[in-house]
This record gives C-alpha cells, structure tokens and sequence, in this order.
C-alpha cells in the first residue's frame, strides 16, 4: 500500500505511521509518500486516516522502484555526465572487451569523439564457453581508467561477482550488472551496499516484473542510483538477429519506474548494420540513452565483433540519435508549453 499524505499534516502522520508500523513490516518514505508492505486501509488507526489524501493499492511489487512512491525521475550524476531527466541523452561505448592498453585508449578516443561521455568495456568477461577469452582482469581495469581519465569520460564495467566487486569499485564510476547476472541475488545485496551507480541489464528471459524486482534488491540495500537495460530478450526466432529488442519495454518502464532506462541495440541486434536501425527506435521510444559496442577492426576483435561498429559507422549512428533526441525533446517541450498555456 502506498499512502499519499495530506501537505498540511504529512509530518505528523509520518512519524505515526513509523511509530505504528516501522518495526512490523518494511516502510518506505519518498517525500509526502509512505509506503507499507503487508498493510492496507483497515489497519489504519482513525489519526493516521484523518492525514491520507490518497491510497494506492495497485503498484508495482518493486514499491520503491515503482512511480507511485517516487513520481520524479531519479537523475544519476557521475563526474562527467548526467543519466536520467527529461533533457539529457546518455551514449556508452567501448569494446566489448578489453584487448589491450593502447587498443582501449584507442577506442575511448573514438568514443569521445562520437559523444560518449561512458567508456564502456569488459575486464572480466562472462563468456558461454569457458575456453573464450575470459578478460585481462584488473590490468583491464587500470587501462579502461586510464583511457577514460585520458579523455574526460566516467567507465563503467561489469562486475560479475563479489570476490571481484571491492577492486571494481576502486576503478569504475558505474557498475554493471550483466543479463546472466541479473537475478544473482548475492550480488544485488553487495552491489546495494555500495555507493556507486549500478547499469542493471534485463536477462534474456526475464519479464519486466522480474527486472524490477531485481532492482528492488539493489534498492533494498540502500542503493538507489539504478538505471535499467533493455538490450533484447531470448524467443522462438533468433535466426536473423542474436535476440529479439524489446523495444516496447521502454515506454512502459518509463510508466512503472523511475529510474533512466538505456537501451543495448549491440546486444540485441548481434549484426553491426542493424544497430544503428535499433539505436534509432530506442531513442524514439523515450530511452535515456545508448551503451554500444565499437572496434576498429571487428573480425580480429576477442569477443562480439560482429555487433561491434566501427569507429566510423559509429560517428554516424551518433549523429543521427543525437539530431533525433533533439527534435523529440523540443517536440516534447512544445507539446508541454501549449498544455500548461
């Protein structure tokens, strides 16, 4: 149940309705919003009725992911970009991989150039064969924060699990909890106890509850600077593409949740001409941002070359995605200025 107080009274019922239920059940605050878990109206004392402007019954299971208890959206602010909020347009890029200290510096150039302000890239690498390249481990680490500080960017990596969640933490800006991961609830909890911003990508075969939910885990710990990942979803045809993009997932986490939502088209698609095609409808359908895959020469690369652009093919892509965020973001400013005029 998620309780919306009256202004006049909301801090009076507040601390009531802790002193009632906080040592009973789980209870969330988010402004002139509580939310109680296991409760509803008829356990109400006549006081605490008296301070209720409205009830919502109908939520999310995930309550402090869900907009009925956190209408605004949460903005996640690293030292050089700003994820979430109606204006800003996030771009991720890097190898999938990290090859080399000289081939990431290389790359974070590219990505910068192209408007990145996150290098992305894989030091520890979750690979479907255990003879694939596994990653350099934390001599990746030093070179992908090395290249990024090179060229005024924030990093972000993936952190597969807790032995190795301490060392991330020295070097990232930003975790990521990768598909194969996402509902590794162990991992959730540590990942929740830190203080860094966490990319949490929707597995193959998870629903947009069960993401929510996972996030709910890394909200539970205390951490709330979550963005969410659509970057495709396994079904019965993959013949033409690595898996289906889910691209309606986006308007309707942008219902259901707060947090930003950045969209995977590498992942997704699989084949680096479809990438471009798929960034397009991500940022149509009101993404906060990219996370792509770049590679001067794909067919050498250690891993997922053929998803990855080159650093041509992605200046392109990243012109076009940014002339079109524009134009929707003035539409949408338009639209809003008539309505309240």
């Amino acid at each position: 149940m998620i309780i919306i107080l009256k202004e006049k009274t909301a801090a009076q019922t507040k601390n009531r309705l802790q002193q009632h239920f906080g040592n009973k059940t789980d209870l969330f605050i988010h402004k002139n919003r509580v939310a109680i878990n296991g409760v509803n109206e008829a356990d109400l004392t006549v006081e605490e009725q008296a301070g209720v402007q409205e009830i919502i019954m109908d939520h999310p299971a995930a309550v402090q992911g869900s907009r009925a208890l956190h209408p605004e959206d949460t903005i996640i602010k690293l030292p050089h970009t700003i994820i979430g909020g109606p204006a800003g347009f996030t771009m991720m890029a890097g190898p999938c991989s990290v090859e080399s200290e000289t081939h990431v510096a290389k790359m974070a150039k590219v990505a910068h150039d192209g408007g990145a302000t996150i290098l992305r890239g894989g030091a520890f690498k979750p690979r479907t064969s255990p003879y694939s390249f596994q990653g350099l481990g934390v001599d990746g680490l030093k070179f992908l924060r090395q290249a990024a500080d090179q060229q005024g960017m924030d990093m972000i990596t993936e952190v597969m699990d807790e032995e190795h969640l301490d060392v991330i933490c020295q070097y990232a800006d930003m975790l990521q909890i990768g598909a194969r991961n996402m509902q590794n609830f162990s991992l959730l909890k540590a990942v929740g106890k830190t203080n860094k911003p966490v990319l949490l990508k929707r597995g193959m075969s998870a629903s947009i509850d069960d993401l929510m939910n996972a996030a709910e885990y890394i909200a539970a710990g205390g951490n709330h600077q979550i963005a969410l990942s659509e970057r495709g979803i396994r079904t019965f045809d993959n013949k033409y593409t690595r898996n289906t993009f889910d691209v309606s997932a986006v308007p309707v986490l942008r219902k259901l949740t707060h947090y930003p939502i950045i969209v995977d088209p590498s992942h997704a698609e699989g084949h680096w001409d479809l990438v471009t095609p798929m960034a397009l409808a991500g940022t149509a359908s009101g993404a906060n941002g990219l996370v792509v895959e770049i590679h001067d020469n794909p067919a050498k690369a250690f891993s997922d070359g053929p998803q990855a652009l080159k650093p041509e093919i992605f200046r392109e892509m990243t012109k076009e995605v940014f002339a079109l965020h524009e134009v929707l973001n003035s539409f949408v400013s338009q639209k809003g200025a008539v309505v309240n005029g």
